[in-house]
């Protein structure tokens, strides 16, 4: 898909989940919408979902995809280094990544994305992952930092 096309789909689905979204409060009710939305909405999104920070443990909320991995091995992998680093992380081959925890040996590229809640505190992370090498780039990035700004936003 090339950027201009990518950015219009995310731009029309970020309307779409800002309205949807505001029918709650409730941040896991937000983020199975989201990750339902996005999963459907993208060919290349092969899995799609979030790990929430729970008693220094990246425990799985909830996702679209095969079964994924229920508990991530703490300061590991890339949805760890997106948390540690405090940063969204892009991965072209995660088989090249040093540490990555292979929930779905299917799975070729990723990027995970902080969640901060109103205080500035990471309290989850998004992780998609697709089938394909370097499916990622700075445009899913950009409107992914955005979508996920939604969880706790208050309108």
């Amino acid at each position: 898909m090339d950027k201009a096309k990518k950015a219009d789909r995310y731009l029309r689905i970020y309307g779409q989940l800002h309205k949807l979204v505001n029918k709650t409060s409730d941040p896991t009710a937000r983020m199975a919408t989201i990750a339902a939305v996005l999963h459907h909405k993208f060919d290349y999104y092969f899995w799609t979902g979030f790990y929430h920070l729970l008693d220094d443990a990246l425990t799985v909320v909830c996702y679209q995809g095969a079964v994924a991995c229920l508990v991530l091995a703490a300061h590991t992998g890339v949805c760890w280094t997106a948390l540690d680093e405090k940063k969204t992380v892009i991965v072209d081959d995660v088989n090249a990544f040093e540490g990555h925890i292979a929930c779905d040996s299917r799975s070729a590229s990723e990027i995970v994305v902080p969640v901060y809640n109103n205080e500035g505190q990471i309290l989850s992370v998004l992780d998609v992952d697709s089938k394909e090498l370097a499916t990622f780039d700075e445009i899913d990035a950009e409107w992914l930092e955005k979508i996920v700004a939604l969880i706790h936003k208050q309108d």
